[in-house]
């Protein structure tokens, strides 16, 4: 059994946010079951089984995981039963649709996942993790992948519940944020993205930017045309519908 002591992470533990900037991803409409629908502009939400359900579905996202260190959270509606809600990651040999019920993510090799009912799945085999969920309470639920320690953690309303899978980093084919579930218009909310600095230049933009209000005010900085518009990227992306529902439910601020 994986627990927060053996772990030895305290249970109030969180990502640093002075390492995490905000990140721009979404759920990938070409790789997800026909069972899910994604609504909102930036395609944030995943509704599972609008009808009703007679399998299990997934979504992927678009982020490649690999090599760097990211967190992103996920609201459960108050919709929270079934055989199984999952969230975790998978390489794209990962089904996103299976017939029939079940732990869709840990069903091989490919994937790795927590259920809503407290258990860590991979190669079909389960491991006892945290409490079950209380079903009909919405919940929040952290993911943070550590690349360079290939560890996969997770939070649940924000505290953190240990280091769940480790030796990630050894894993050579692409990684994706992954989700599923088998039960009738449960839905989940992509919300609070973050990935660490990929270099001082990247930090540096992100104190920048932190401190401009408007686009208009970088004309006033009269800076080359080339550093203008790398920092007009960080601005487009944190003036957007989806920095904004980052920023209003997001445990985590820069």
């Amino acid at each position: 059994m994986i627990t927060e002591e053996n772990n030895g992470i305290k249970s109030d533990t969180r990502p640093a946010s002075h390492l995490l900037c905000q990140d721009n991803w979404k759920w990938d409409e070409k790789h997800r079951s026909h069972e899910v629908k994604l609504k909102g502009t930036n395609l944030q939400t995943a509704l599972f089984h609008p009808d009703w359900s007679n399998g299990t579905a997934a979504v992927m996202g678009t982020r490649v995981l690999n090599g760097g260190r990211y967190y992103w959270e996920l609201i459960l509606s108050k919709r929270i039963f079934g055989t199984s809600m999952m969230f975790g990651i998978g390489t794209r040999k990962t089904s996103l649709h299976l017939q029939g019920f079940f732990n869709l993510l840990g069903w091989d090799e490919n994937s790795w996942g927590l259920s809503h009912k407290g258990l860590l799945w991979h190669r079909r085999e389960w491991f006892e993790y945290t409490n079950a969920f209380r079903e009909n309470v919405t919940t929040t639920v952290g993911l943070y992948f550590d690349g360079l320690a290939g560890t996969l953690t997770y939070y649940k309303d924000g505290k953190c519940l240990g280091v769940a899978f480790r030796d990630l980093h050894l894993i050579k084919e692409p990684l994706y944020p992954i989700i599923s579930s088998t039960a009738a218009m449960t839905e989940m909310i992509l919300i609070n993205t973050r990935r660490d600095f990929i270099n001082l230049q990247d930090r540096c933009r992100a104190v920048i930017v932190r401190n401009l209000k408007r686009k208009q005010d970088l004309k006033e900085l009269y800076l080359p045309r080339r550093i203008e518009t790398y920092l007009a990227e960080a601005l487009d992306e944190r003036s957007g519908d989806f920095g904004q529902a980052n920023d209003h439910f997001g445990y985590i601020k820069t």
